[in-house]
């Protein structure tokens, strides 16, 4: 995994800011306010800060933003970063400071000066998240960004409440490395392997292959992967921290998605490495609730096959029988995440006994069309549920905005050969998705689907994250697991 950058607490100590290298940051409320570091950091730079902070540049500096002084006189670092922020930052905020304090830093090391400034914790999660780099495929991996040491007022305190974020934020960073991998090194069977090595962490991990899925009956997800030389499996991770009904998150895990006999164009095919995203963050947020020891009872079930064609593959027109028993016409091979999530959904709540079920997937393009990069899509049949997870996500600025179903959508999937299709057309086509999936859902189950196609990889950096792979989910479902599903919730 992806080392994320050394983050330690210490207590404030102004003696030491002519020694530091690398870089030196200090926190300065956006009225301009010299706390006692920068007052010292001032008399060491000649007015050096006086002077930034008097300027136009800094009146129109956004909060959470900085300003860099390169090569401060009077100080051994070669950077000294001012960073604007109330001294009682709501905790995005300070994320956001501490994002772009990695970002001001690159790979040096980094003294970060809170002091009295709240929520330092929050900061070193923004620190350690924008920090992340994808290069164990590089000839010369880039080295790992050096230490941060952050002073703070109460650095005991503060080392404590960012353990739990801490585990997240290598969650996230998990995440990451598994949705940044080439297929040909994330095939099935590294991928179930790595889930295996969750066992580390306390989490009960099983690993079922080809043969007890079709004991299973697992004909729709197997109609996937019988086109591939890769074995298709289920893994099934379970973390008991608390007593009752899990908590079952499900993630489609197409580690490669050619669209099958139904083949995508050739242009962007590649970025098809990311078609298990769904089942990324799923293990993601295991490695996080884990690594926290969140005391919840969560289960995570991934379906991890890959899509090719080939003399075996399944063909348009094929007819396929779930795990449930219901038949499926297969009218489009590109239509393929929904096959696979079907069965494991059914399989979630025949062998877990679920409280409730959420699914991830990169399911339709049509998700994009609608929403764009910004937000994924959440479909729910229970309004409860739904704006408990509404509520996380937004708590943690991860943007998702709740779709419509309905029977008129649901009525498209109809076939005349079979129980259902697998498509209903170009018209709502991240509805009819959700509207397939709903088929496997038991009645009284509550259910989200959430289609995460335009925010598990972005071709621009975001707030906490390079370009790349983003990790989205993982934080906002932390959250919400650990807001109502812990023992400390239901209490």
């Amino acid at each position: 995994m992806t080392d994320l950058r050394e983050i330690s607490f210490a207590d404030v100590d102004l003696d030491v800011l002519t020694e530091a290298e690398g870089v030196v940051a200090i926190l300065i409320a956006p009225d301009g306010t010299l706390s006692p570091a920068a007052r010292r950091l001032n008399r060491l730079t000649k007015g050096a800060v006086a002077r930034a902070l008097d300027s136009e540049a800094w009146s129109d500096l956004a909060e959470a933003d900085t300003m860099t002084l390169s090569w401060p006189t009077g100080l051994a670092a070669g950077h000294l970063v001012l960073v604007k922020l109330p001294r009682r930052p709501q905790a995005l905020e300070a994320r956001k400071a501490g994002a772009a304090i990695a970002k001001a830093a690159g790979p040096k090391s980094a003294l970060v000066l809170v002091e009295n400034t709240t929520r330092p914790e929050e900061l070193a999660l923004g620190l350690a998240l924008k920090g992340y780099a994808f290069t164990a495929r590089k000839s010369a991996p880039k080295d790992t960004p050096g230490a941060a040491v952050i002073m703070a007022k109460n650095a005991e305190a503060a080392a404590e409440a960012h353990a739990g974020l801490r585990a997240i934020a290598e969650g996230v960073a998990f995440t990451r490395d598994l949705v940044s991998e080439p297929a040909n090194v994330l095939t099935t069977t590294e991928f179930a392997d790595r889930l295996v090595a969750l066992e580390a962490l306390g989490v009960e991990v099983e690993v079922l292959e080809e043969d007890r899925l079709a004991e299973l009956g697992m004909g729709a997800l197997l109609c996937v992967g019988q086109g591939s030389a890769s074995p298709s499996k289920v893994v099934v991770m379970r973390w008991k921290g608390a007593e009752g009904a899990p908590l079952a998150l499900v993630g489609k895990g197409v580690v490669f998605d050619t669209g099958g006999i139904s083949l995508k164009p050739a242009a962007g095919m590649e970025d098809m490495t990311m078609d298990m995203g769904g089942a990324g963050v799923v293990s993601g947020v295991m490695k996080a609730v884990a690594g926290a020891k969140i005391p919840a009872h969560v289960v995570g079930l991934v379906g991890l096959v890959e899509n090719m064609p080939s003399g075996t593959a399944t063909r348009p027109g094929d007819i396929v029988t779930s795990m449930k028993g219901d038949t499926i016409e297969v009218i489009n091979t590109d239509a393929e995440g929904r096959l696979v999530l079907a069965d494991v959904l059914w399989h979630a709540q025949q062998s877990e006994k679920p409280s409730g079920v959420i699914d991830l997937a990169t399911l339709t393009g049509a998700c994009i069309i609608a929403l764009g990069h910004d937000n994924a899509a959440v479909f729910s049949n229970d309004d409860g549920f739904a704006q408990s997870f509404l509520k996380a996500a937004t708590a943690e600025g991860e943007g998702a905005w709740r779709l419509p179903l309905g029977q008129s959508y649901d009525d498209l999937l109809k076939s005349q050969k079979a129980d259902m299709k697998n498509v209903g057309g170009r018209a709502a086509g991240s509805i009819t998705a959700a509207q397939f999936l709903q088929r496997f859902i038991e009645p009284d189950m509550p259910w989200i689907h959430l289609d995460i196609a335009g925010v598990a990889q972005m071709t621009k950096e975001s707030a906490l994250g390079p370009k790349g792979a983003t990790g989205w989910g993982v934080m906002a479902l932390t959250r919400m697991i650990r807001d109502n599903y812990t023992k400390q919730s239901e209490g």
